[in-house]
């Protein structure tokens, strides 16, 4: 059964052009449910007691091992983010909800499994995919700049505006940069992996007969921001 006159946005992109920050002002302007794929995973990996798994395709992942892969740049196992995610789509659309989608699917094997299902709730016409360009360089410095709000994960792009602010400015919070994750050499494996695993996700959206605009990620935020809204009359 389809989620009548609603409507799905999933967010593209590499490493630090701003999926995050534009998934929360798309939310809040359009009233649509933000679901972020990596806090979710993030959470599921942090809180697993040892040995924990899920099953999917008949075989267990271990919340341990996905966790090093994480912490690494790699991506998570596409079978173990792609249940977790799923389900959660099936819950938001019984619940009625339109959805902004960051960061799932990622690969190939996400995108088969995911874009189908969106397809079957939502109805093609009504989902619209955003790839957000941006450059390896500026990839690279946001990342190493960028901080995470300690509270509820807000992420803080950059800016000579933001760079001196030690509190997120929405919920208070230390902002904290990710240890490990968003160092040069993990974001350049990142990168990495955006490039084989995930960029391919593009011909297989046009293949389905999606939507697809690209927009500037370079801009300041609110021009990025006013791009999205433009190229989808939103």
């Amino acid at each position: 059964m389809k989620a009548q006159n609603k409507k799905v946005i999933i967010l593209i992109g590499p490493p630090g052009s701003g999926k995050g920050t534009q998934g929360e002002l798309l939310s809040e302007k359009l009233n649509l449910y933000y679901f972020e794929a990596a806090k979710v995973g993030e959470e599921k990996i942090n809180k697993a007691k040892k040995g924990e798994y899920v099953i999917a395709d008949g075989k267990k992942y271990y919340f341990e091992k996905e966790k090093k892969l994480w912490q690494t740049g790699k991506l998570w196992s596409p079978p173990f983010i792609t249940a977790l995610v799923k389900k959660k789509i099936e819950e938001l659309a019984e619940a009625g909800n339109s959805i902004i989608l960051s960061g799932s699917p990622r690969t190939l094997y996400e995108g088969e499994r995911i874009a189908p299902l969106l397809i079957k709730l939502y109805g093609k016409e009504n989902i619209n995919i955003i790839l957000i360009e941006q450059s390896a360089e500026a990839s690279i410095f946001r990342n190493a700049h960028r901080k995470i709000c300690e509270l509820m994960r807000h992420p803080m792009l950059w800016t000579k505006e933001t760079s001196k602010l030690k509190n997120c400015p929405l919920d208070g919070s230390k902002l904290l940069k990710r240890k490990g994750l968003d160092d040069p050499e993990t974001i350049k494996i990142r990168l990495k992996e955006y490039k084989e695993r995930t960029y391919p996700l593009i011909g297989l959206f046009r293949k389905q007969g999606l939507k697809i605009k690209k927009i500037n990620g370079e801009q300041l935020v609110v021009d990025v921001f006013k791009d999205i809204l433009r190229v989808f009359k939103f």
